[in-house]
C-alpha cells in the first residue's frame, strides 16, 4: 500500500502566518505537519510516499530531505496547483497502481486516526467524525446502509448517517479505474477549479467504500490562523496525552 499526499495548494488564508511557505511546513508543536504525516506513515509500513507539489515545491523537497534522507519519497510536480485539488489527483494518477491511500497534507490528528483507515476490514473506506455537524464550509460524508454515498460541502438529500470527513481516503487496486473515470469525466469538462472529493461521485455510486468513525480522538484541518492556535493549545496536547505511535492490533 502507498500513500499520495496532496501538498500542492498555496493555501492563501494562512500566508500571513506561513511568509511564503507551504502549508504542509507548517510546524505546531516544533515540527511541521508533513513530517507528522511521514513519520505516521512510517510507522504503519506505508510505503513509498508519494507527494503531489506545487507552490514553493523547493522548500518542501529541502524539508525531506534534511529530515527523511532515507524514506522512499517519489515526487509528482502539479503544474496547475492554483486550480482546484483535482488537479493534484489526477497529476498522480500514474502513481495509483497499487492499494492507496490520498491524503491531505493540511491535518493534524492522532496516529491512531490513520492507524483505524489503514486497518479497516474494508477495502475502500475514508475516515468519518461523526460527532461533527456541518456549520459552515466542512467536507462532510454522506452514507447509507454503510456505504458512502457522497462527500461534498454538499450534503445529498437522502443519507442516513453524516458526519465530517477527515480527509484521508483509502482506495483498493480493484478500484481505482473506477475512481480515475470518475475524476477523468470532470477534466474532460475542464472543471479544473473542483475540489477532488466533489469528483467522486461516480465512484462512490460503483464501487463499495465504507468508512471508519473517529469522533472522539482528536485531529483538525489547518486553514486559518486560528486554526494553527487551537492546533497548538487544544489538539496536539490531547494527541501527546494519547502518544505518538499507532496502537497494535
Amino acid at each position: 500500500m502507498k500513500a499520495i499526499i496532496f501538498a500542492a495548494g498555496v493555501g492563501k488564508r494562512l500566508q500571513a502566518v506561513t511568509q511564503g511557505k507551504p502549508k504542509c511546513l507548517v510546524s505546531i508543536g516544533g515540527r511541521t505537519l508533513l513530517s507528522r504525516h511521514v513519520a505516521c506513515l512510517s510507522q504503519l509500513g506505508v510505503a513509498p510516499i508519494v507527494l503531489v507539489v506545487g507552490y514553493a515545491h523547493e522548500a518542501i523537497r529541502e524539508a525531506m530531505a534534511v529530515e527523511f534522507p532515507a524514506c522512499d519519497i517519489r515526487w509528482v510536480v502539479n503544474e496547475q496547483f492554483v486550480r482546484g485539488s483535482i488537479t493534484s489527483l489526477w497529476a498522480a494518477r500514474e502513481e495509483m497502481d497499487d492499494d492507496v491511500i490520498l491524503m491531505d497534507a493540511d491535518v493534524l490528528y492522532a496516529p491512531e486516526i490513520l492507524a483505524r483507515l489503514v486497518r479497516s476490514s474494508e477495502a475502500s473506506a475514508l475516515l468519518m467524525d461523526e460527532t461533527v455537524k456541518q456549520e459552515s464550509e466542512e467536507c462532510m460524508v454522506a452514507a447509507q446502509d454503510r456505504r458512502v454515498v457522497s462527500l461534498s460541502k454538499t450534503l445529498p438529500s437522502d443519507y442516513e448517517e453524516t458526519g465530517e470527513g477527515v480527509g484521508f481516503l483509502k482506495v483498493q487496486k480493484r478500484d481505482i479505474p473506477l475512481l480515475l473515470r470518475s475524476v477523468q469525466t470532470c477534466i474532460e469538462a475542464g472543471r479544473l477549479d473542483m475540489e477532488y472529493e466533489d469528483a467522486l461521485t461516480g465512484f462512490f455510486l460503483g464501487a463499495p467504500v465504507g468508512y471508519e468513525k473517529i469522533g472522539g480522538l482528536p485531529w483538525i484541518e489547518i486553514d486559518f490562523p486560528e486554526d494553527i492556535q487551537r492546533a497548538t493549545s487544544k489538539v496536539l496536547p490531547a494527541i501527546e496525552t494519547m502518544g505518538n505511535t499507532p496502537s497494535v492490533i
